[in-house]
């Protein structure tokens, strides 16, 4: 609920104290044709990375995928720094209907081959676009978000594992290689607080309707 309290900031309202940026920055080279796939509210971080990449020269294919069209959002934003953009919704009420993974594939099975996926979203999409990616050979970059406390690895919640090997993702990453990822113990840590979250998620909408209720007159 952090992000949510953030929302409800107002003009004259502080934030304590911060830091950043944690982590390591995104690769950005040279690649050839990069398909980046933007799930849900995501967008808000490829978005900036398609930029880059495509003023590095490179060939961007984006793909952007929510639920259902309200969920959609900076479908302009990203078309005006893709070559190409297809944006498909669940339920089929804007764009084309299915997941992201379906044209994906398509991409990879075609004559536009893409050099490099990065896939950032929800952590049950990246999975599949990094089975999808995987008969291919394509390289996968998956930004994790796992579950965070410092953001500088000693509190080992955020702890992942890739290519067999422990990593932290608020200090080695966030971004990963898909295909290295054991997306199973992921998805399993990522539900160890989830009571904890909804009764925290409830707890802050009671004091976003108190606050929202008219007060008296003195």
């Amino acid at each position: 609920t952090t992000t949510r309290r953030l929302a409800t900031l107002g003009t004259g309202d502080a934030i304590a104290d911060f830091v950043g940026p944690l982590g390591n920055p995104t690769e950005i080279e040279k690649f050839g044709t990069v398909c980046c796939v933007a799930g849900g509210f995501a967008v808000a971080v490829v978005m900036p990375i398609a930029r880059a990449l495509k003023h590095t020269g490179n060939r961007v294919i984006s793909i952007l995928g929510a639920r259902n069209k309200d969920l959609l959002f900076w479908e302009d934003e990203l078309r005006r720094v893709s070559d190409e953009l297809i944006v498909t919704t669940d339920d089929g009420s804007y764009g084309r209907k299915g997941l992201v993974t379906e044209p994906l594939k398509e991409l990879l099975e075609g004559n536009d081959k893409a050099d490099r996926v990065i896939a950032i979203g929800p952590s049950i999409m990246m999975k599949f676009c990094a089975l999808t990616t995987k008969p291919f050979e394509v390289k996968t970059i998956v930004s994790l978000n796992p579950i965070m406390v410092d953001g500088t690895g000693m509190c080992g919640c955020c702890r992942v594992s890739v290519g067999g090997v422990t990593r932290f993702a608020c200090v080695d990453g966030p971004d990963f290689d898909g295909h290295q990822v054991d997306w199973d113990l992921l998805l399993a840590r990522q539900k160890t607080y989830l009571d904890e979250e909804k009764a925290s998620l409830e707890k802050w909408q009671c004091q976003c309707e108190e606050k929202s209720k008219p007060r008296g007159k003195n």
